[in-house]
């Protein structure tokens, strides 16, 4: 028989109390399905009909990228077609190519935002994160992909005031980096 001290017995508590609010985390990420991209029939439907189609096929693997780096809280990306071709390993006018393919297709909305910056939407009834297809409005507040630049630093504090930038936080001064590359790219 096992004689427990109550030291013992409150340590025991405690752990199974750490592992139940661990569990609940779990339950609340999978429930939120946030680790992965939400693809209905409709989207499975257009990625066989563009497999299929000798014109679109080749813009198919800029669609499952832009799928699989869209932003839950507004269902975009924010990318130049520079960072997009290089990640793609192709040439800048084959991403403009291929998004022309998907924009004439409805597959893709493209919202400018500065130079060749855009903001890509794939339709939220086919491919989803987390996108509230009710919103009367979209706000994108998203993560931005861009390559890293030396440069970044001195513009985007160019934007600024001393007192703002006295303000923000060394995270907040690396995002607003990076937003300004894209605004100036």
């Amino acid at each position: 028989m096992l004689v427990a001290t109550e030291s013992q017995r409150s340590i025991r508590q405690q752990d199974l109390k750490r592992l139940e609010e661990l569990e609940a985390k779990e339950r609340e990420q999978a429930r939120k399905n946030s680790n992965f991209t939400q693809t209905t029939p409709a989207g499975w439907k257009r990625m066989r009909e563009m497999l299929k189609n000798k014109a679109t096929a080749p813009a198919l693997p800029l669609y499952m990228f832009l799928a699989e780096h869209i932003d839950p809280t507004c269902g975009a990306v924010v990318a130049d077609q520079k960072f997009l071709a290089e990640q793609m390993e192709v040439s800048v006018r084959t991403i403009q190519r291929w998004l022309k393919l998907l924009e004439d297709d409805r597959a893709l909305v493209r919202i400018p935002v500065a130079g060749r910056v855009c903001a890509y939407a794939l339709n939220p009834h086919e491919v989803w994160k987390g996108y509230n297809t009710s919103k009367e409005y979209a706000a994108f507040f998203t993560k931005t992909l861009v390559n890293k630049d030396g440069d970044v630093k001195r513009r985007i504090m160019s934007m600024f005031s001393a007192e703002k930038q006295a303000e923000l936080t060394e995270q907040e001064q690396l995002e607003a980096q990076g937003q300004q590359r894209l605004l100036e790219s």
